[in-house]
C-alpha cells in the first residue's frame, strides 16, 4: 500500500510526546514522507532503505536516502535492514550500496546498516564500513527464558560493542511477543511483553 502524509500525521501525533527519534524502513511508497513529517514536528530520524534481491527496488531506495539526506531530513542513515540475514544481497553488494550512499550525502550524517547483532562479528568488512552499529536484538528468538532476558539482550549489545571497537551501537530493535508461539525456553505473553519492554527502557 501506499502510505499517505494525513495517516504518518495522525501516527507522528501519537508518539511524538513519548519519543525523541523515529525509524523508518523504506524511501519509497510514501515512507519517504516520514522524515518529512518528523522534521515538520521537531523529531529526529533515523532513515532507512529498504534493499532486497530486486536491482530495479534498491536503486530507487538508495537514491531516495541520498534525496533525503541531502535535504537536511536524515539524522542518521541506515542502509538495508537484515540483508545478509535474508541473504537478499552478497557482502560486497551490500559494501557498494553503503559506499555509494556515503559518497553522495553530507559527511556529518552517520551511516550505518541494520542486521542481528551477531552479523557484525561475522561480517567485520561490513562491521568497518559502518559509522554506526545498527543492530537488532531478540532473546526471544534465541529461545532465551523470559527471566533472563535482558542479560541476554545486554551480552548481544556487548558482542556488537566488541565488533564496532569504539564505534557507537544503537538497538535498532528488541522486544517480546504478546502472544503466539513458544520457542524453546521462550514464551509469548501480555506480562512478558510489558515487562520486556520495561526492563529495556530501565537499562
Amino acid at each position: 500500500d501506499i502510505i499517505e502524509e494525513p495517516q504518518i500525521r495522525r501516527r507522528m501525533k501519537i508518539l511524538k510526546p513519548h519519543t525523541e527519534w523515529v525509524r523508518s524502513f523504506s524511501c519509497t511508497d510514501g515512507n519517504e514522507l516520514i522524515p518529512i513529517v518528523a522534521k515538520d514536528m521537531g523529531v529526529k530520524t533515523m532513515v532507512g532503505a529498504w534493499l532486497g534481491d530486486d536491482p530495479e527496488i534498491n536503486e530507487r531506495e538508495i537514491e531516495g536516502l541520498i534525496k533525503l539526506a541531502n535535504e537536511g531530513l536524515v539524522d542518521i542513515a541506515a542502509v538495508g535492514n537484515e540483508v545478509l540475514y535474508r541473504n537478499d544481497l552478497s557482502e560486497d553488494e551490500l559494501l557498494g550500496f553503503i559506499q555509494h550512499v556515503k559518497d553522495n550525502i553530507p559527511s556529518d550524517i552517520p551511516v550505518g546498516y541494520v542486521d542481528a547483532y551477531y552479523e557484525f562479528t561475522d561480517h567485520p568488512k561490513i562491521t568497518e564500513m559502518c559509522d554506526v552499529i545498527l543492530c537488532n536484538c531478540y532473546p526471544y528468538w534465541e529461545g532465551c527464558p523470559f527471566e533472563y532476558s535482558l542479560g541476554h539482550m545486554q551480552q548481544m549489545y556487548q558482542q556488537a560493542k566488541d565488533a564496532g571497537q569504539g564505534k557507537k551501537v544503537i538497538i535498532t530493535e528488541t522486544g517480546w511477543p504478546s502472544q503466539g508461539k513458544s520457542l524453546k525456553g521462550a514464551h509469548a505473553s501480555y506480562e512478558s511483553a510489558l515487562k520486556y519492554f520495561i526492563n529495556a527502557q530501565l537499562w
